[in-house]
This record gives structure tokens, C-alpha cells and sequence, in this order.
């Protein structure tokens, strides 16, 4: 699906338009050599996300992107093609994130969003709690990451 695919696009989602059981696979972004070894240069400096030379020698036969990036770029689909600007209100976390595949330069990352749970804030009548299971997936569909994350989203309709 693409984001025109949705019944009610991204910008005008609602609490009450997360439905359990909903999947949403949506997005693309690419994974460049250099963007790997800039993140790792800042956040994660090990020579397996930083040094192309040393990483083809190491467990894993070349560069791949730290988790963190793959992380934040999992994020940046999210925040554009899941959740609305205007009815997204925090985040009080994530549960068991898990990097299943390295990611590596060239790759191409999109998301698979399916709703657990909505369950209307019993204390906040404007707003309820959205569970989410996201597998971030490369281009040959195999799950590169996974999380659970939790959304507080605004309700169209207090009660």
C-alpha cells in the first residue's frame, strides 16, 4: 500500500481510525554508503558501521548501518506516512526492538504497521493509546528490524 491507499490519509488520521488488526505497509528510503558512515562517525564509532576496509574483514563482510540509523530512518517513515502531524500527541516508548538483518549501503527500507491495540485513555477523555507492531523490511521484503512501539493519538470525538 501507499500512503493514497489508506482509507483516510496520514494527516487526517484520528485516534478512531486505528482499527486492531489494520496493516499499513507504506514508504521508502534509501540507505547510502556515506549516510552509514557519518551517523557512525557521530554516534556509533565502531569500524563495522565506519571503516569499509576493516568491516569487510569482520563478522559481517562489509559496512552495515548501525542499528540507531536504521532506527531513525524506521522513524522517519513512521512520522510521515503513519502517525498525523496535527492528532499524534508523545510517545511513552518502545518495546522489543530487534535489528534481525544487517542493513547495508544500497539497501531500501520500508514499513510494516500492524495496530495491536486502541485503547481510549481512561483518565484523558481527548486521547487514547495506539500499540503497533513495525517491521522495517529491505527491498527483498526480508524484516531487517522490528518494535513495538506506543503512540498517544487525539480522538476526532471525545465521548
Amino acid at each position: 500500500m501507499t500512503p493514497a491507499d489508506f482509507a483516510i490519509p496520514a494527516k487526517d488520521r484520528y485516534f478512531e481510525d486505528y482499527l486492531p488488526g489494520a496493516v499499513f505497509e507504506c514508504g521508502h528510503i534509501a540507505v547510502s554508503e556515506a549516510e552509514i558512515i557519518e551517523f557512525a562517525g557521530r554516534y556509533d564509532p565502531q569500524d563495522m558501521h565506519l571503516d569499509p576496509e576493516a568491516a569487510a574483514r569482520g563478522r559481517f563482510g562489509g559496512l552495515v548501518a548501525s542499528g540507531w540509523l536504521t532506527a531513525a530512518m524506521v522513524m522517519r517513515l513512521i512520522a510521515e506516512n503513519f502517525l498525523s502531524k496535527g492528532t499524534s500527541l508523545a510517545s511513552p516508548g518502545i518495546d522489543e526492538l530487534r535489528w534481525l538483518k544487517p542493513v547495508r549501503p544500497g539497501d531500501v527500507l520500508r514499513i510494516r504497521v500492524t495496530v495491536v491495540e486502541a485503547t481510549p485513555s481512561r483518565s484523558r477523555s481527548d486521547r487514547g493509546m495506539v500499540r503497533s507492531f513495525v517491521e522495517a523490511l529491505n527491498q527483498d521484503g526480508d524484516v531487517v528490524m522490528s518494535m513495538k512501539p506506543m503512540n498517544i493519538i487525539r480522538l476526532r470525538a471525545p465521548p
